[in-house]
């Protein structure tokens, strides 16, 4: 096995882990994989075509949402050729908004109209579910920001249905640790230079609790990992 297969092998466990947890993959589905262009979204696609651990089939979908309308950074040069290389069907989708739409776009009202797409061309590709490629450190990160602004203990969801069961929203990095994903993407030579970045990225104050949570050693930010994740998955 090489080096890079065992990087996969080792993100494959839980992985497969949230999947039989929370019954997140089961035969029949047809699932739409945001590929946002980062390293999670495109390591999650790769790891749901390398295939999970159910009794069953599946199918994946890649779509990504193209934003150079309001200001987001053109992705077609890079994701399109991949897509090929996979093998996977896809489709690169307009963001579209509203002439009267102030811009630049918000954090909030660009992941909106972002999600809004994101279904639509689900429902195009006759998808029942729709895989986002969040991972542990992002839930650790969800709960200490509603924890601070909205007095919440609120994490991410390992699922959650949308539009009347029409959707299940699926996130089946919700166990893996955020290093792991940069290992595989070191390995597989992914480069991502600063002019593929979202413009306002590193404002928000995800960014900031982020750093923050860097900053602390590494046993210390496990532990702190764990306890935001099992705190905000109580409620």
């Amino acid at each position: 096995m090489s080096a890079f297969d065992k990087i996969a092998a080792y993100l494959q466990k839980p992985l497969n882990r949230a999947v039989r947890e929370f019954n997140l993959i089961e035969d029949g589905d047809r699932i739409a994989v945001g590929v946002s262009g980062g390293k999670d979204s495109r390591v999650l696609l790769e790891l749901l075509l390398r295939g999970v651990d159910i009794q069953g089939a599946y199918e994946v979908v890649a779509v990504h949402i193209e934003g150079t309308d309001v200001g987001l950074p053109d992705q077609r040069p890079v994701l399109e050729p991949w897509f090929r290389t996979l093998g996977v069907e896809y489709e690169i989708a307009p963001l579209a908004v509203a002439a009267n739409e102030p811009l630049p776009l918000n954090c909030f009202r660009c992941s909106w109209h972002r999600r809004k797409a994101l279904f639509c061309a689900a429902d195009r590709w006759g998808c029942n579910k729709v895989a986002l490629g969040h991972h542990a450190d992002d839930a650790a990160v969800t709960t200490l920001l509603n924890v601070l602004y909205k007095g919440q203990t609120e994490s991410l969801a390992s699922h959650r249905t949308f539009f009347e069961g029409r959707f299940i929203v699926i996130r089946p990095l919700i166990y893996v640790e955020e290093s792991a994903i940069t290992r595989y993407a070191r390995a597989r030579g992914w480069k991502f230079p600063p002019e593929l970045e979202c413009p306002r990225g590193r404002e928000t104050r995800r960014a900031k609790l982020t750093e923050f949570l860097r900053t602390l050693d590494k046993r210390e930010y496990e532990r702190v990992r764990a306890n935001l994740w099992r705190l905000g998955s109580e409620w």
